[in-house]
């Protein structure tokens, strides 16, 4: 989970930093997990513009996750650690025992040739899922589920993980990356182990044009902006634009927008943090 980094030979590479990719085994994705991937650009059906900032990028193909890791009584094979351009973190194609093959994130230290399982009874080894009420307490784990059978909702993003801190009942209570402490069924099952790509975080794109390739259009900021289009537009010469707040005049920066009477709120035992 190298970062490479470069000489400042141009503008663009002075403060290139990118994944060096070693951990990557396969160039080329498995064509029965491929669905394609349409964009909107930012436009609705009508044609009109929605999202603002959005636009272009590189074609992609998307790579069908499971997310479930229902296939229980069956030990797949690690077969390759690949790059999938719709996340950050690293995916892994394992073969099950009849045949079957199914992509996963890959956890952090996985390797070509493991053996891995989910389901009741397993070992809570890296790779394995099962469900909550059977982790040792203390395991860092990701790919959490929020229902059971719903399918890994939380802890799924690059170099993520949550910590089973205890249980009390039917549940058990999380410390999720965020600061967040909450609590889910014993029911919902979870992976063992960290997300891969854990320097994710230490990328840095080193010229515009990288940001163009994701997709992402040149943002204008609302105070270089008239009044007449934003509420933190206008003023003489270079002015702050007072109390930050978005587009349609909603406050940024502090202001809570949680709705407090949402009915996950009863699962939170302390907020994330600020």
């Amino acid at each position: 989970m190298a970062i490479r980094k470069f000489k400042p030979v141009t503008p663009g590479t002075r403060h290139k930093a990118i994944s060096a990719f070693t951990e990557i085994t396969c160039s080329k994705p498995e064509k029965s997990l491929l669905e394609p991937l349409r964009k909107s650009g930012g436009r609705n059906k009508q044609g009109k513009m929605t999202m603002r900032y959005i636009g272009g990028g590189h074609k992609r193909m998307y790579r069908v996750i499971d997310f479930l890791r229902d296939k229980d009584n069956y030990t797949a094979t690690v077969k390759t650690i690949e790059y999938d351009p719709n996340r950050s973190a690293r995916i892994a194609l394992v073969v099950y025992a009849d045949g079957e093959k199914r992509y996963i994130i890959a956890p952090n230290g996985i390797k070509v040739g493991q053996v891995i399982s989910s389901g009741p009874g397993v070992a809570p080894e890296i790779g394995n899922t099962l469900p909550l009420s059977e982790i040792p307490m203390g395991t860092l784990v990701h790919n959490i589920e929020l229902r059971p059978g719903q399918g890994a909702a939380m802890a799924r993003s690059a170099g993520t993980y949550a910590q089973l801190t205890a249980r009390e009942g039917n549940h058990a209570i999380l410390k999720l990356p965020s600061g967040e402490v909450r609590m889910v069924l014993t029911a919902c099952r979870a992976t063992v182990g960290t997300v891969s790509n854990s320097d994710h975080n230490l990328e840095s794109c080193g010229k515009a044009g990288r940001s163009r390739w994701l997709g992402r259009r040149p943002r204008t900021r609302g105070v270089a902006m008239n009044p007449v289009d934003h509420p933190m537009g206008g003023g003489e010469g270079r002015a702050s634009g007072g109390h930050p707040r978005s587009r349609k005049g909603l406050l940024a920066k502090g202001y809570k927008t949680r709705n407090p009477k949402k009915t996950s709120k009863k699962f939170i035992i302390e907020r994330r943090k600020k």
